[in-house]
């Protein structure tokens, strides 16, 4: 099991996986936006996109940010989002592999917690990220979203 932070190159391969993701999202813009995005994110040094390879095959990822904080000893926490494995390779153990990572790049840049939002209403997915170490009886989420 290899995984690795993602790269320029990795765009086709994380969009393909996107699609395990959110199969009905909204269509992408114009290739140049994407690919802005994609620089803009890789040369933030807070943000990072982890991918676990079977073989060449990208079939996990997830990605994560540090945002600086000015309270708790003005430590960063960070934020995990889009957290995907391939149908294919879901409990192998894909997942776990990526947001180990993810969680060890967030102590390396001495973050003080981490937050990871899901959709799902699924009580194995729930349980599989107390698994890893996220608790869901500390806090509430809310979201906002703007008005179409």
């Amino acid at each position: 099991m290899k995984v690795r932070a993602l790269g320029q190159p990795d765009l086709s391969a994380l969009l393909v996986l996107y699609h395990h993701l959110n199969p009905s999202d909204v269509p992408l813009p114009e290739q140049r936006v994407v690919d802005s995005v994609w620089s803009e994110s890789l040369a933030n040094p807070r943000m990072r996109h982890f991918g676990g390879f079977d073989g060449d095959v990208l079939v996990s990822a997830c990605t994560i940010c540090s945002i600086p904080n000015l309270t708790r000893g003005c430590r960063p926490y960070a934020l995990v989002e889009n957290v995907v494995t391939a149908s294919t390779h879901r409990r192998k153990g894909w997942g776990r592999a990526v947001l180990a990572e993810a969680l060890a790049f967030a102590w390396s840049q001495n973050c003080y917690k981490v937050m990871l939002l899901t959709g799902r209403k699924d009580e194995g997915v729930f349980k599989f990220y107390r698994s890893v170490g996220f608790r869901s009886d500390e806090k509430n989420a809310f979201i906002a979203r703007p008005v179409a």
